[in-house]
């Protein structure tokens, strides 16, 4: 039997092996094993990091924790401070061959929890001078557990690896205070891969749905995100004199009808789905003044950076032409935030096996695209990657109204702790073996 095609059986069944000198030898402790020794630590440890979140680049307690895990585990080398508050592990096997990254994410955010877990967070902390409540409502303190469960699995494992697997404890995925780049882009520009640049990197974000099972597709996965950001000016004047002064509210309408209409009707929505949306508009402070200034804020989602940018000049015309009608001035900048994430079909198609293997409720090769967006896709602009979605719908919720990421009442199934761990470790094992196999 071939070397490849006995990997292959090895993670269609769940038993983990690895190919030493030419023969299949038994890698002790045995993946699954050792998954079960870590999942109480696992366990713990997201318990711990969500009663104790932290904001985006002062995941300090978070990265120290980390930091001292991955030490303990003997790793050939712990970094920490990249990006702020970054970590990355590095774990070189005893045989050369390929290096893979594992990446998770460490931030939470400004939300007042409402879960009502014995262990929710009852932290606040100073943002700008005012007292801000602090949750783990995206699951990110489950993907933080889960990676140093796989790094104590994989560093038990280390005689038996043919590689280098890079462990990346990312800071901001949020995005970090105003001004501040998120935290992959940083990472990046700080040199988080410096001598030790990935083939390909992993990751894995929590969700609600059928816990136990994994949703990854090829291709894209998450819609690219990028800020709009339109300023406005006009004479101010009484509300009861419109004609003297510049209407920059009913402006301020028309341009948000005329977004709308281009993301529905100046672009082909069968070709790429695409939203626009604007969420904030602020525009005067008194019913009887017509305000000097305005400003709008919003959001496009695609899954094609092509059609991002024709998005942006369709925009940039539409108000531009609206603010000459009405005698205004506007200034229309975009920001960036993040790019398409998905995965890497060839790749995808290597470890699809091995997650085959971890989900316990099987793998949705065909799961629908996401408005959502992740910082992870500035990862994937330098390194094959791939991106999945593991369901984690606490059992018994209702499944028509399961608070979702980003709720107040958000949570997961802790179930689904060991099936990330295994995801990991066997989607790790799987490439380093594949490119040890070449």
């Amino acid at each position: 039997m071939r070397r490849s095609t006995i990997i292959k059986w090895l993670c269609t069944t769940g038993v983990a092996l690895v190919a030493t000198a030419g023969a299949a030898q038994p890698a002790l402790p045995l993946v699954d094993a050792a998954v079960g020794g870590v999942t109480a630590k696992v366990t713990t440890w997201r318990r711990d990091i969500h009663q104790h979140p932290e904001l985006g680049n002062h995941e300090k307690r978070t990265g120290a924790l980390v930091a001292e895990h991955l030490r303990k585990l003997g790793l050939d080398e712990v970094r920490t401070g990249i990006a702020h508050t970054g970590v990355v592990g590095i774990l070189r096997g005893k045989k050369p061959g390929g290096v893979i990254a594992l990446r998770a994410d460490m931030d939470a955010l400004p939300i007042k929890e409402a879960t009502g877990l014995p262990f929710a967070s009852t932290v606040t902390v100073d943002v700008d001078g005012k007292p801000t409540p602090v949750m783990h409502a995206c699951g990110h303190d489950a993907h933080t557990a889960m990676l140093m469960g796989a790094a104590e699995v994989l560093a038990g494992m280390r005689d038996r690896i043919a590689g280098t697997v890079v462990f990346v404890f990312q800071p901001a995925e949020e995005g970090g205070p105003p001004g501040q780049v998120s935290g992959a882009r940083l990472m990046l520009k700080e040199g988080a891969f410096k001598g030790v640049k990935p083939d390909a990197i992993f990751g894995l974000h929590v969700e609600p749905g059928t816990a136990g099972q994994i949703q990854v597709r090829p291709g894209p996965l998450l819609s690219s995100a990028s800020d709009i950001l339109i300023d406005l000016t006009g004479r101010q004047t009484h509300g009861g004199r419109p004609w003297e002064g510049t209407d920059l509210v009913n402006l301020s309408a028309d341009i948000v009808k005329s977004l709308a209409t281009i993301a529905s009707r100046q672009v082909n929505v069968f070709e790429f789905p695409n939203v626009v949306s604007i969420g904030s508009l602020q525009a005067g402070n008194r019913m009887n003044i017509l305000p000097g200034t305005a400003t709008l804020r919003g959001t496009i989602r695609t899954f094609d950076l092509t059609r991002r940018d024709r998005l942006k000049a369709l925009i940039r015309t539409s108000v531009d032409g609206l603010a000459k009608t009405y005698g205004a001035e506007a200034k229309v900048n975009f920001e960036d935030v993040a790019l398409v994430t998905g995965s890497d079909p060839k790749l995808l198609d290597t470890i699809l096996p091995a997650l085959r293997s971890a989900a316990t409720a099987g793998v949705d090769t065909n799961t629908l695209l996401r408005g959502a967006a992740e910082d992870f896709s500035f990862f994937e602009a330098e390194i094959p990657g791939v991106y999945y979605i593991l369901g984690s719908t606490p059992a018994g919720a209702p499944k028509d109204a399961v608070p979702t990421n980003h709720s107040d009442k958000f949570d997961i199934d802790e179930r689904v702790l060991p099936v990330g761990v295994k995801a990991h470790v066997l989607s790790a094992l799987a490439f380093l073996d594949s490119r040890a196999a070449k």
